[in-house]
């Protein structure tokens, strides 16, 4: 990758609170109009990198650049271009949406003379124009999350920041979000998000996982979960508990997980789950379906990664 091609870049950053070491030796690259997600759960060290690399915050240790200015020296240049945006994204409620879009426009430094035209264009493209004399206090979660974006990306900054930006938002909204998110892309705009829903991972182009403040893995939503070798199958069982502890005795089964009658088995090592569940069951199951296998997730892949991180440290095989 040339270094015009990358638009963020951290060699072993590390951010430190005192004795808690919320960030550890994290390396990762970003590419030019690229959607890339940030996934791990709540504690995991998501939104201290994301403010080290919007420079609202120090590293303790390493180095990075952002937009091609360095984190630690040029923070200042970094925010001119960048949008930040946050699951508490600050709308002003008692003005209009437009009211928030202008105010935005002056805060981000668009020309006066621009401004008008900017915010018509804006509400414009994000289906904002009908609400726009609307008192913002008024609008629901989802459409305070459009404009709360919008106000983000008032500036065109070439660099988005989303920070759980739709964390409490209904599903709906979490799809019409997305769509938002991809036109974006489509425009050659980068978006770097922080989340830990897991289906929203499977949206991102790449994604760096993130647990105890460390990277665990860095790829395509395909590559990482192709790299754990994981097979899935779903199983509907009369007797499912029973079954769920007989197949969690195998050394080759990663997880069972109950959903009603149904359980979800996850084989390591490329193992067939089908024969598993065969040879540990047999016919003395009473199946309502035929056990069929499923593709792995993402979210199969975390929960992998995470148990054999903590296999390592308890020093387990």
């Amino acid at each position: 990758m040339s270094a015009d091609d990358t638009i963020i870049r951290t060699e072993h950053l590390s951010r430190a609170f005192g004795a808690l070491l919320a960030v550890r030796d994290l390396s990762l690259e970003v590419r030019r109009g690229e959607i890339f997600g940030i996934l791990g759960p709540n504690g995991a060290g998501k939104s201290t990198t994301i403010r080290m690399l919007c420079g609202i915050l120090d590293p303790t240790g390493g180095t990075g650049t952002v937009a091609g200015f360095d984190i630690r020296r040029e923070a200042e240049r970094i925010k001119e271009r960048i949008g930040y945006m946050t699951q508490r994204f600050s709308l002003y409620e008692d003005l209009t949406v437009g009211e928030n879009l202008r105010f935005y426009a002056g805060i981000y430094g668009v020309p006066s003379r621009h401004r008008a035209a900017r915010v018509g264009e804006v509400l414009e493209r994000t289906g904002l124009a009908p609400r726009r004399g609307q008192i913002a206090g008024t609008l629901s979660g989802g459409w305070k999350q459009r404009v709360a974006l919008a106000c983000a990306t008032i500036h065109d900054p070439p660099l988005l920041f989303l920070d759980e930006p739709t964390a409490g938002v209904d599903p709906v909204s979490r799809r019409e979000f997305w769509e938002q998110i991809y036109e974006l892309a489509s425009r050659g705009r980068t978006a770097v998000m922080t989340t830990h829903y897991m289906d929203e991972a499977e949206r991102c182009h790449r994604l760096a996982f993130v647990f105890s403040g460390a990277l665990l893995d860095v790829g395509t939503p395909e590559e990482i979960v192709a790299r754990r070798r994981l097979r899935v199958a779903e199983l509907e069982l009369d007797d499912a508990d029973a079954a769920a502890k007989a197949l969690r005795g195998r050394k080759e089964v990663d997880e069972v997980a109950h959903y009603g009658h149904r359980l979800r088995l996850a084989t390591r090592g490329g193992v067939d789950p089908l024969g598993v569940v065969r040879e540990v069951l047999g016919a003395g199951a009473s199946e309502r379906v035929p056990p069929r296998e499923l593709r792995p997730t993402v979210e199969d892949a975390f929960v992998a990664m995470v148990r054999d991180d903590a296999a390592r440290k308890e020093g387990r095989p």
